[in-house]
């Protein structure tokens, strides 16, 4: 385990695609739309006091570890750390189809 607190950076693209999970829960649900939403965010807060809380991502080829991913609501959250920040790099549903990268 890491000492110290990260700081968590969402990506652009990680931020784009919590949108369109908004925009797209919502229109079936005003009230589960901030729960999932704020459960989402949530889950990766803890990163910061242990970046190695969720498990190495096994799409990940050649990952060295830093490169982490859980699932959540049916959303598959992909994350790295390194140097003091956890970076959220991609937000996908887990109906979509994974791609080794």
């Amino acid at each position: 385990m890491v000492e110290g607190q990260y700081t968590v950076v969402w990506t652009k693209t990680s931020q784009q695609q919590l949108q369109r999970i908004f925009k797209f829960i919502s229109k079936d649900s005003e009230q589960n739309v901030f729960v999932v939403i704020e459960e989402l965010v949530l889950s990766i807060d803890i990163t910061q006091h242990n970046p190695e809380f969720y498990r190495p991502d096994k799409y990940k080829m050649q990952n060295d570890g830093t490169y982490r991913a859980y699932e959540k609501h049916h959303y598959r959250i992909s994350y790295r750390f390194d140097n003091g920040v956890v970076r959220v790099l991609r937000v996908r549903h887990t109906s979509r189809k994974t791609r080794n990268y």
